[in-house]
């Protein structure tokens, strides 16, 4: 079997012109220079508008995110903060809604979740999760159903599951014309 890129597939027609996906990434504190590159890689493959990284989370240029990115940290706009609540005051400020990736008893399921494009959702610490003041910003509280005896995900894979569960509920609300697949 060939493989071509995305872009030359029939299934690619439905996401010509988009531009961005009117999502961004709040990072707060993530320690692993490798999941960092791994939300970079991941935000280029979704077309996520920007990254903010926060705290301690790393940022470009550092050989452990180039090597997970594979030149995502090139392509996708990028922030440092040092102070995540101020990222956010300004995020909101342009209208976005702001969604912690953290399981509460406030939680909405991801599936669940009909969020109010822009949206930045945060992601906090590996251990920790995010800082108290950071997740008393948010608006809403998504949590990823957790069906196995693990409470949690990777925090970059729980970013993929939820940017590419956006890409889907965003593709949902545009018109959709009709795909021939030959």
């Amino acid at each position: 079997m060939e493989r071509v890129p995305y872009q030359a597939t029939t299934g690619a027609k439905l996401y010509e012109g988009w531009g961005k996906l009117p999502v961004s990434v709040l990072l707060e504190n993530v320690r692993s220079l490798y999941n960092v590159g791994a939300f970079f890689r991941t935000a280029d493959a979704a077309a996520v508008e920007k990254l903010y990284l926060c705290g301690i989370t790393g940022r470009p240029p550092q050989n452990a995110i180039a090597k997970t990115a594979l030149g995502a940290e090139d392509t996708v706009a990028w922030e440092y903060s040092p102070d995540a609540v101020g990222a956010i005051h300004q995020l909101r400020e342009r209208g976005c809604e702001i969604a912690a990736i953290e399981t509460s008893v406030h939680a909405v399921d991801l599936f669940d979740w009909r969020p109010h494009f822009p949206v930045c959702v945060l992601f906090g610490s590996e251990v920790d999760g995010l800082d108290a003041a950071t997740a008393a910003m948010a608006d809403t509280f998504v949590r990823i159903p957790m069906l196995g005896l693990k409470h949690s995900l990777n925090v970059a894979t729980a970013g993929g599951v939820v940017l590419f569960e956006l890409l889907r509920k965003y593709r949902a609300l545009q018109p959709r014309e009709t795909v021939i697949i030959r």
